[in-house]
């Protein structure tokens, strides 16, 4: 699954990075925008998404909208092996696409005009003046898909568990759930070394990205390519990968969570599973997700537990990327802080659920059992999500003159003077970025909180999840629907942010 998951991701996210960013096709921008939403996205919509449409009666209960209509949807298409890998692909190809478009902005535009003027074919400027600028990051995209796609949980769970398609994490989870915790654990050392093997890879292999740095100077912006008669089939192509993976898979959530009967809208639509009460005869008397106490406290959970982590994280990555970027401090300290603020990264969230559970799931001395609480849900959040917070921070701190804060000093603003009046409202807008990439994190993420939430501490992920498992798709779908509104939002709220600080940075950053 890492392998076929890393494949696809850089052959679709490339194609449409390549055509967002070097072609004239109409409306690339907005293909640009979409081709970044599934990333936001839980990867559990689209394998919910999936479910709704190729599911058949293998392993019995409701079938898929295809199968109602009467296609008979083979067993491969609808479980195990290709939906997981296509699903998998479907959410990280974004990661890919961002990556590239990155690098491909950067290539310089005189030295491809100029190629051009010489003769060479649109192939051979391609393959000799791009590829290398872009290379790095098509193996650093590969990499973190692969990566990705090794530790997901959710999506072989849904759509590998019923034909007993089993992957490391399915396994981890089973065996942690059973009883079976030592070898829960010992499946999550390999989990963490398949993942550090992979990110060490990624840094050997990238490490020479500055090497390219003289073809990537101020040069003539690229004025696109034109493609002639190939643009109508090339921008069809763009937009049917668009439309599969991010605005077919929203419609069918939506449409599926209304439905009368699973996967059958034959029989009608109806608000029950949003707003409806109590009734034996439908879903076994589980109310509307709007009408269900236990759902609005979820919500309410998630939406808290986003913010607590996204500030926890926020003041803990703002003091350690201001140790780090100042350079006052001996360089052992530094070196060691950079390398133990990336170390989360490498483990994949169910097994740092796992072991937060060994760590804090008996008491410790005068500290009591956290298993179940919220408390252990913040600190998890906090450790999985540090190396966000940290590189946003670094990123915001290394904008800071030094000069700025030497004037304090003289000044007489102390250490906590220094950082509330100068250092966080010069650094809002990148704290601000950083703490909603924290927030939907965390809201989205259902590998790292399906160990830790009980019935008495429940979060939107985990209820999806068991509402998805004990077949009701409906309410399965409108939670996810849910989570969907609350990442989305987040994420163009905080893009409005930046559009609107944009003018207020410039004037203060102006002689």
């Amino acid at each position: 699954m890492g392998v076929t998951t890393a494949v696809l991701s850089t052959v679709i996210g490339g194609f449409l990075a390549w055509v967002v960013v070097m072609t004239r096709i109409r409306g690339r921008a907005v293909l640009g925008v979409l081709a970044t939403i599934p990333f936001a996205l839980p990867s559990f919509a689209l394998a919910l998404a999936w479910e709704s449409v190729f599911r058949n009666d293998l392993v019995g209960g409701s079938t898929g909208i295809l199968w109602n209509l009467g296609f008979q949807v083979p067993d491969w298409l609808a479980w195990g092996p290709v939906p997981v890998a296509l699903t998998l692909t479907a959410h990280y190809f974004s990661l890919s696409f961002m990556l590239i478009a990155a690098a491909l902005a950067s290539v310089n535009g005189d030295l491809m005009e100029a190629a051009e003027m010489t003769g060479a074919s649109k192939l051979r400027v391609a393959q000799d003046i791009a590829l290398p600028v872009v290379a790095p990051a098509l193996v650093s995209g590969a990499l973190l898909a692969f990566a990705e796609g090794v530790s997901n949980f959710v999506t072989p769970a849904l759509l590998g568990l019923p034909v007993r398609f089993h992957t490391l994490s399915t396994r981890l989870y089973g065996s942690i759930t059973t009883g079976d915790t030592p070898r829960g654990y010992v499946l999550s050392i390999v989990l963490i070394v398949v993942a550090a093997m992979i990110m060490y890879t990624s840094t050997r292999v990238t490490g020479g990205r500055r090497s390219f740095a003289t073809i990537t100077g101020k040069g003539g912006r690229q004025r696109g390519i034109a493609l002639g008669a190939w643009g109508w089939p090339v921008g069809a192509l763009s937009w049917l990968v668009v439309a599969c993976t991010t605005i077919l898979p929203g419609i069918v959530l939506v449409l599926s969570s209304l439905a009368r009967r699973t996967g059958d809208f034959t029989a009608g639509l109806t608000l029950h599973y949003w707003i409806g009460g109590s009734d034996p005869s439908i879903a076994q008397g589980q109310r509307g997700v709007l009408n269900n106490p236990q759902i609005l406290q979820a919500t309410a959970n998630t939406v808290l537990l986003g913010v607590c982590v996204a500030l926890g994280a926020g003041l803990l990555g703002l003091l350690i990327s201001y140790v780090v970027t100042r350079r006052r401090h001996p360089r052992w300290m530094i070196g060691s802080l950079n390398v133990l603020s990336f170390v989360p990264f490498l483990i994949p969230g169910i097994a740092l659920g796992a072991a937060f559970i060994a760590q804090f799931g008996a008491p410790i001395g005068p500290i009591p059992s956290l298993y179940g609480t919220f408390t252990i849900l913040v600190i998890a959040g906090i450790a999985a999500t540090i190396p966000f917070a940290v590189r946003s921070g670094t990123a915001a701190m290394s904008q800071v003159s030094t000069d700025i804060e030497e004037s304090a000093v003289m000044a007489g603003a102390g250490m906590v003077r220094r950082l509330r009046s100068v250092i966080a409202p010069l650094t809002a807008r990148g704290l601000f970025t950083g703490g909603v990439l924290v927030f939907v994190q965390m809201v989205r993420d259902l590998s790292l909180v399906v160990l830790l939430a009980t019935p008495a501490m429940p979060v939107l992920a985990v209820l999806t999840y068991q509402y998805s498992s004990e077949n009701f798709t409906q309410l399965a779908n409108a939670v996810t629907v849910i989570i969907a509104v609350i990442s989305v939002g987040a994420t163009l709220a905080a893009r409005r942010f930046e559009g609107a600080a944009q003018p207020w940075a410039q004037k203060t950053t102006a002689p």
